[in-house]
């Protein structure tokens, strides 16, 4: 059975990210097709990357490094849950992302966003990121506006359809990791 991380990925303090990562998870955790962890990047505790070696290489020198490479090696497929800051997503998430290689390449993602405009921007900026790193993204994915599945923009309520959506983004990305991990095998 595949390993799929519900990965958190803001570290803003009164992050809204926290509330959608759980919602993500408990929804997920449902399902008997897959099993899911929640991931928080702000549990690492990463520095601005500090490695001097480029992580292609895989001599990774720092121990926040290594175990932060030891819990992304052991999935099989990831959902990125991120905000949208500037257009883009929260550099906290691309600095996590940025540790490592190997350990992301051919497994899949899908992405839940949420933000002014859903997060759209953010998910095509972190689509451009995964193909680098041989990730293979999945269409569907879920969009949280702040006006509408947000409470004075902090207090998470999504719409009912929602759930629906989590669901179709998991239908797709299940198969996907399945079937990568023969190419993780050779």
């Amino acid at each position: 059975m595949v390993k799929i991380a519900v990965i958190l990925g803001s570290t803003r303090p009164g992050r809204n990210g926290a509330a959608v990562a759980k919602w993500a998870y408990d929804i997920a955790a449902k399902r008997s097709d897959a099993q899911f962890e929640l991931v928080d990047i702000e549990d690492f505790e990463l520095p601005l990357l500090d490695e001097p070696a480029p992580p292609a290489m895989g001599q990774y020198s720092k121990p926040h490094t290594k175990v932060w490479a030891d819990k992304i090696a052991s999935f099989d497929g990831f959902i990125f849950v991120t905000p949208e800051y500037n257009h883009s997503t929260s550099g906290a998430l691309k600095n996590a992302i940025d540790y490592l290689y190997k350990e992301w390449n051919n497994k899949a993602a899908g992405f839940i966003s949420y933000g002014s405009a859903g997060g759209a921007r953010a998910v095509e900026h972190l689509r451009v990121i995964a193909a680098e790193l041989q990730i293979a993204t999945v269409r569907s994915q879920v969009m949280l506006s702040l006006f509408t599945d947000f409470e004075n923009f902090s207090a998470f309520k999504p719409a009912a359809h929602h759930e629906k959506e989590v669901n179709a983004l998991l239908d797709q990305l299940i198969p996907w990791a399945t079937a990568l991990q023969t190419l993780r095998s050779k």
